[in-house]
């Protein structure tokens, strides 16, 4: 309970996946979809709704979609730095997900 507590509050969470992930961007740029090994550190608030939406009952699909837009937020738009038009990112076709504290 103190090692989530803290993921939540300050020290986020880090996600390991092998999995498709293909996006939506605007016309003209490369959104073709693609298996991609991913390690990412997400910030303590992805970690705070993964949490709150587990205890809550949400289903693998809609952990998925936050753990999607984390990796949106996180890697494909490195927090604002980037990539300001994606839209959605898709996760599909998992081979592998863990989650790390």
């Amino acid at each position: 309970a103190k090692a989530r507590q803290k993921a939540a509050t300050t020290g986020g969470i880090v996600i390991d996946t092998r999995a498709r992930m293909g996006y939506t961007a605007p016309i003209g740029s490369t959104d073709q979809d693609r298996i991609r090994h991913l390690t990412v550190a997400l910030p303590p608030r992805y970690a705070a709704r993964l949490f709150d939406a587990q205890e809550a009952g949400a289903t693998e699909q809609q952990l998925k979609e936050i753990a999607a837009e984390a990796l949106k937020e996180v890697y494909f738009q490195d927090n604002g730095r980037r990539a300001g038009s994606l839209e959605e990112v898709r996760f599909t076709d998992i081979e592998h997900l863990e989650f790390d504290l």
